[in-house]
């Protein structure tokens, strides 16, 4: 099937003011921004024709001028412990993968930022047939559509009804079964290497008229851009910040993350710092351990000397095999040993269970795959 090029502007681009301009320019009431958005976001609706709020000739003028979904689902996995991948391939056929993580407690979507990835970490799937695109604020949004979609598809287990998120101010919220809960920029892509986009994202996500899901239960993971990441401290937003180290000194780094060399470690950790004084949310430093590589007895020390220097968790992931990468998954023994010797010396730290490992939806196992 050829996606139509041609089609209108992008619904889910656009925030609540950029709506009512619209509307004002059209010379509706600005309520009417609203009740759209309302539709699209709260009440699920993808076709204008069932808006019936609204007047026939608006239905008809929303039709013409704007899109609600673009993509389209050119395949859906679901692995054995309910998670599942959805790729998506976009107008001009680039694709793109994100993944709806179930458990007992949360709904968590993994969305991509970008159509492949620039970085080239050498133990990551993302970044093997290199960057491709942005990926828009829009195309970002409607991958928490899609996944939001598999969550109440799939929301049928009732301890999920006594579960809390919390909004922008620290309230708690109530939930229900299925609901979408948590979002990750873990997919595809650098999130902070497409700034702009992101943000419009997050804050659409985060929005009482969009996903409304609370900036505490948003997380983005970058592999480490000093600027971007003070910049993002200063947005007022509550949102979590997860550090890609991956390796405790920077020679090792440098051999794992072509980025390292321009990017010392010291920098991160000032601007990890930095977003914990600015935010109080105290920075999640992400660490896969890859077998005889950086899972040793003193690479656990270095770590240590890295967490000491700010206010930080460490979550720890084992490595989610790719073929044709030269690297091995450590067992579980020297996983929890890793993190025994990080928390004797008071580092709180985490080992993550890898999810949808036979779907290939696991961490660092994602890839641009071709729309076909």
């Amino acid at each position: 099937m050829k996606i139509d090029v041609t089609q209108p502007p992008h619904l889910l681009d656009v925030t609540l003011d950029e709506l009512s301009a619209w509307c004002k320019e059209r010379d509706l009431p600005a309520y009417r921004a609203k009740q759209i958005l309302e539709w699209v976001y709260a009440k699920n609706v993808r076709g204008f024709a069932d808006m019936t709020n609204l007047s026939k000739s608006l239905r008809e003028d929303l039709a013409r001028e704007w899109w609600i979904e673009t993509a389209v689902e050119r395949r859906r996995r679901t692995a054995a412990d309910g998670t599942t991948k959805l790729l998506l391939a976009w107008p001009d056929e680039a694709a793109s993968e994100c993944v709806l993580i179930p458990d007992e407690k949360r709904r968590t979507a993994c969305i991509s930022s970008q159509v492949g990835c620039p970085v080239g970490c050498a133990f990551c799937a993302s970044g093997l047939a290199g960057l491709q695109r942005n990926l828009t604020a829009g195309q970002i949004v409607e991958q928490a559509l899609r996944v939001r979609d598999l969550a109440e598809a799939a929301g049928t287990d009732t301890k999920a009804e006594e579960w809390e998120t919390f909004d922008e101010h620290g309230r708690t919220t109530s939930n229900s079964t299925g609901r979408l809960s948590n979002i990750v920029f873990m997919g595809l892509g650098e999130p902070l290497a497409n700034y702009r986009n992101v943000l419009k994202a997050i804050r659409i996500i985060n929005a009482p008229w969009g996903l409304n899901i609370g900036a505490r239960n948003i997380t983005v993971s970058t592999v480490g851009l000093p600027k971007q990441m003070r910049q993002l401290a200063d947005e007022g937003l509550q949102i979590n910040l997860a550090i890609s180290l991956h390796a405790p000194t920077d020679e090792l780094r440098r051999q794992l993350i072509p980025w390292a060399e321009k990017i010392p470690i010291e920098d991160l950790i000032a601007a990890g710092r930095y977003f914990f004084e600015k935010t109080g949310r105290e920075v999640t430093v992400e660490y896969i351990l890859l077998a005889g590589v950086n899972d040793q007895i003193d690479h656990a020390y270095d770590l240590v000397r890295v967490c000491r220097k700010m206010r930080c968790n460490v979550n720890l992931i084992r490595y989610n095999p790719v073929p044709g990468l030269p690297f091995e998954r450590p067992d579980s023994f020297a996983a929890h040993t890793f993190a025994e010797r990080l928390r004797e010396r008071g580092v709180n730290a985490h080992i993550r269970k890898s999810r949808g490992l036979d779907i290939d939806a696991a961490c660092g196992q994602l890839r641009r795959s071709a729309a076909t």
